[in-house]
């Protein structure tokens, strides 16, 4: 193919943002493009890494990449330069990945605070690279999926972290109410790359895709301006991990399996659900045994336990003690959004209510897409409620002096009487912020304008 030619295809096939190019008109050029490339290559569609540079596998992953977002990783490169980089570079790119010889970049190093205190660390590859791992994915996750647990929901197309919790609720309905919970300890950062690998090797014929997964596997970590080398774990932040963690917990979940036991995985969480206490702390020895000499992972002594379901909590959940559990947002989960909120709805921030209301909506959307699907909607409704008064006192506060306390509550429909007892009280905002005044001035109505979604129903 000539360069002119080539360099028709790639411009069309990586549409930048300056060209904005359709994208069904970029997918037609990449189908086109791969049908001539197999052409002049019989066979090649056959071996795996070439499946991994179809043109279309990797439109696909760029826009997976485009979608995610993230930050830049130790080339500084971001996801709005990808398109134009692989336009210009893909056809030496594609020539590393075929030759086998393709080096990623370190990581570079984050740490994110975790809900219930501490760091974990992640590991963000470059864009170029998180977008080849992208690429691998595709390929390599059909063909694994399939044969997974059906007791292992996280990282799996067409599973979530609810249907997990909602299988956890079965298994306690039917009479299963004791949980063993197993903690594994930094799972991510301890998984053994020569046992992983072997686990690969035995479904990957192309030796190339294996080398190119070690490749990412130790690529190092660069953190402070120095890099590490990585001889265990696979970094979380790539596209790749997700897969690889289920591929190394799936001997866990054969063999709790084979021993007939009711089990629900999600990443490195797994609860087991057993009748008795007893039987729970026999259970809990066993896939400790089975973690810490098989797969040679370590097993938090301190987080793991034996516990009545509704005392235990699972993926931000928990549950009620009664025949038939209803599912509740757990403590922790609760005290995380209230200080989420708070810090959104502080008196003392320096905008105005409809930019503090934007900017609280777009975090309740998320929160509540999660967390609405719990059975106790009196907790959400007290949360609503809080939510609105935390708003009134900002909003309040915002007003500032008597003259226009006033003026702002009888605007609102507020009587006179009501209106001038009320601008002049003594009482700090947070009380104000519950009295019929404002109630009538501010009501869910003029919240909901603002974009502040309902906790119940009608979402």
């Amino acid at each position: 193919m000539s360069d002119k030619r080539l360099n028709t295809q790639l411009d069309l096939a990586f549409p930048t943002e300056e060209t904005g190019e359709a994208p069904r008109a970029a997918e037609e050029v990449t189908e086109s493009f791969a049908a001539i490339r197999r052409a002049e290559s019989p066979g090649m569609g056959d071996q795996l890494m070439e499946a991994v540079c179809e043109w279309r596998n990797i439109q696909q992953a760029v826009r997976r990449v485009k979608t995610n977002k993230g930050s830049a990783g130790v080339d500084g490169m971001t996801v709005h330069q990808l398109s134009a980089h692989l336009k210009q570079h893909w056809p030496t790119i594609r020539a590393h990945l075929v030759a086998g010889t393709y080096a990623p970049h370190p990581v570079k190093r984050v740490e994110i605070p975790k809900p219930d205190g501490g760091t974990r660390l992640l590991g963000i590859p470059t864009v170029l690279d998180r977008c080849i791992q992208q690429a691998v994915l595709q390929i390599l996750q059909g063909d694994w999926d399939q044969t997974f647990s059906a007791h292992s929901y996280g990282f799996r197309p067409g599973r979530s972290a609810h249907q997990a919790v909602e299988q956890a609720q079965r298994y306690l309905a039917d009479g299963y109410y004791w949980v063993v919970d197993l903690d594994l300890e930094q799972f991510f950062d301890r998984v053994g790359h020569d046992k992983l690998m072997a686990t690969l090797a035995k479904r990957i014929n192309d030796k190339r895709v294996l080398k190119l997964i070690r490749a990412f596997l130790t690529a190092g970590v660069l953190a402070q301006g120095l890099v590490s080398p990585t001889a265990a774990g696979t970094p979380q932040g790539g596209p790749l991990s997700p897969l690889l963690s289920n591929i190394v917990l799936d001997e866990l979940d054969r063999e709790v399996k084979r021993r007939g036991l009711r089990f629900v995985r999600y990443a490195d969480d797994c609860n087991i659900y057993v009748r008795s206490h007893r039987a729970g702390l026999r259970v809990l020895a066993s896939p400790t045994r089975f973690l810490t000499s098989r797969l040679k992972l370590q097993v938090n002594q301190q987080k793991s336990a034996v516990g009545l379901g509704a005392t235990r909590t699972f993926l931000g959940f928990s549950f009620t003690a009664a025949r038939e559990p209803k599912r509740r947002i757990a403590p922790k989960a609760l005290k995380r959004v209230k200080r989420q909120i708070r810090a959104l709805t502080r008196r003392t921030r320096t905008v105005t209510i409809a930019r503090m209301a934007r900017d609280l909506s777009h975090y309740l959307r998320g929160w509540l897409g999660y967390f609405g699907k719990c059975q106790t909607p009196s907790v959400l409704q007290r949360l609503e409620e809080w939510v609105r008064r935390r708003l009134r006192s900002a909003m309040w506060t915002q007003w500032k002096h008597v003259r226009v306390r006033f003026a702002e509550l009888r605007k609102r429909g507020v009587g006179l009487a009501l209106a001038a007892r009320t601008a002049r009280s003594a009482h700090g905002p947070w009380r104000l912020a519950q009295s019929p005044a404002l109630t009538i001035a501010l009501p869910k109505t003029y919240f909901a304008a603002l974009g502040i979604p309902k906790f119940t129903g009608g979402r």
